[in-house]
C-alpha cells in the first residue's frame, strides 16, 4: 500500500488516501493501451467520405463520337473515370469504422492510463467538489488553484447537474461521473482530477 495527498477545492492537503500497490504498481501495457486508444479513435470517426462513380456523375449519356474514322481512341461516354470530369475508380464511400474490443481488454487499458498519469504525477484527489455557485469562475478558480493550465478531466462520484455546467465554458475541461470514463480520455487529458469516494471505487473495480 502507498499513500497519496487529499485535497480540498483550494489546493490545501487535508489528508492521505492509501493506493492498492497490486493495481496501480505503475506497469503500463503499452500494446495493449495502443490497441485500445486505437478502438476508440476508429469509433470516432464519421465515415462519410464518398465520392461519386461514373454512374453518379451528370452528364454523358451520349457516345461523345462515332466509333471510328475519327483517328481517336474509342470512346462512349464523357464521364468515363479516364476523361477529366468522369466518375473516380475506387474512392472512398461512406462505411462504418467502429469496432469493440471485450470488456476486459479495456478495463486493463483503463489502469495502464492510469498509471501512466500516477508516475507522471498527473493526478489530484479532491475531498469533495462543491461550488459555492454554478458559475464557471468557481471552476477558474479551482483550476488556479492547483495550477492547471491545460486540458483536464474531472471524475465525479455521482452526476452532478451543477458542477458539470458550472465547467462547460471553459476550454478543455471534461467533466462526467467516474463509473463512463474510458482509457482514451485518461490518456489524452493532461491533469486528472478525482473526487475521494469516485477514486475508492475506482479502485476496488481494479482490485488485484
Amino acid at each position: 500500500m502507498r499513500a497519496i495527498s487529499l485535497y480540498n477545492t483550494e489546493a490545501e492537503e487535508v489528508g492521505k488516501l492509501d493506493i492498492n500497490e497490486g493495481s496501480f504498481d505503475g506497469k503500463v501495457n503499452e500494446p495493449l493501451l495502443r490497441q485500445v486508444l486505437r478502438m476508440y479513435a476508429a469509433n470516432r470517426r464519421r465515415g462519410t467520405a464518398s465520392i461519386r462513380t461514373r454512374r453518379d456523375v451528370r452528364g454523358g449519356g451520349r457516345k461523345p463520337y462515332r466509333q471510328k474514322g475519327t483517328g481517336r481512341a474509342r470512346a462512349g461516354t464523357i464521364r468515363s473515370p479516364l476523361w477529366r470530369g468522369g466518375g473516380v475508380v475506387f474512392g472512398p464511400h461512406p462505411r462504418d469504422f467502429s469496432y469493440t474490443l471485450p470488456q476486459k481488454l479495456r478495463r486493463k487499458a483503463i489502469v495502464s492510463a492510469l498509471n501512466i498519469k500516477f508516475r507522471d504525477s498527473q493526478v489530484v484527489v479532491i475531498d469533495k467538489i462543491e461550488l459555492k455557485e454554478a458559475k464557471t469562475k468557481e471552476w477558474a478558480k479551482i483550476l488556479a488553484a492547483f495550477k492547471i493550465n491545460g486540458s483536464c478531466l474531472v471524475l465525479l462520484d455521482e452526476p452532478n447537474l451543477d458542477v458539470q455546467r458550472a465547467g462547460r465554458n471553459i476550454p478543455n475541461l471534461s467533466i462526467k461521473p467516474f463509473e463512463s470514463v474510458n482509457a482514451a480520455e485518461i490518456y489524452e487529458h493532461h491533469k486528472l482530477i478525482v473526487e475521494k469516494e469516485a477514486f475508492k471505487k475506482l479502485i476496488s473495480r481494479f482490485k488485484s
